[in-house]
């Protein structure tokens, strides 16, 4: 599902931050208001929008691996364990699956949106290996527990996920890692065109956001995603659930 855009603006006497998270969830509304008094109790006045294309935004939260011609993240996205994201292919351990190769011509669950680990990242590693799914065999979720679901219920013989996401359920649920790629910048926040120093607050209360703490915060984001750090250093254990 396509981001909305919900588009409010500050009036010059109470002035508030334009904040743009693009996201493929439908159930923003919630996680808006949440993020929005958190963010108001660590000295950042946001107007959060769900969508991110508007001209006067000042930070965006995006989705995607930058190219070489685009800046880098003020911050990026980390998963469960405080560390860069890593994508996987997921498959019941009765399975056997021993490499990629034999995944060609099964049904594969994958997630929708432009979040590259629930889709693009997992499917170029099966290119690699000569394997271009037809569409009939993929199965698009909405989010990454529902493409668990998928493969536990037998609707697919795989599916994708995230690494750190994934890892308590593997064991309890009879599931192995049968690929996994490298950690990837999949996501993060982006200075845009309003940016100014006062934003900084913004950016500073970000990354003391957890998932553990208030999860409906996070439903706003891709499942995976458990707090926010500075590049180049994910390793903060306030972050590590």
């Amino acid at each position: 599902m396509a981001g909305l855009l919900f588009v409010a603006h500050a009036g010059a006497e109470n002035a508030r931050i334009p904040i743009g998270i693009e996201t493929a969830s439908g159930a923003a509304t919630v996680s808006r208001y949440r993020l929005t008094e958190y963010l108001r109790t660590q000295g950042c006045e946001a107007d959060i929008r769900v969508g991110a294309s508007a001209p006067d935004l000042a930070l965006a939260f995006l989705p995607g691996i930058p190219g070489d011609a685009e800046p880098a993240p003020v911050l990026e996205a980390v998963n469960r364990n405080g560390k860069l994201p890593v994508a996987v292919w997921v498959t019941r351990r009765t399975a056997g699956v021993r490499n990629l190769s034999e995944l060609q011509g099964r049904d594969l669950a994958t997630v929708a949106g432009r979040d590259p680990l629930g889709a693009s990242l997992p499917l170029v590693a099966l290119k690699k290996q000569g394997i271009v799914p037809k569409p009939e065999q993929l199965y698009e979720a909405g989010d990454y527990s529902s493409a668990l679901g998928l493969l536990l219920h037998n609707n697919t013989y795989a599916a994708v996920s995230e690494l750190g996401f994934v890892e308590p359920f593997l064991t309890r649920n009879s599931l192995v890692v049968s690929w996994s790629g490298e950690p990837a910048m999949a996501a993060g926040w982006y200075r845009q065109a309003g940016w100014n120093h006062t934003v900084e607050a913004c950016e500073q209360a970000l990354t003391t956001l957890k998932r553990a703490d208030d999860r409906q915060r996070f439903a706003i984001f891709p499942e995976w995603v458990y707090g926010f750090a500075l590049p180049d250093r994910q390793t903060s254990k306030d972050i590590t659930q």
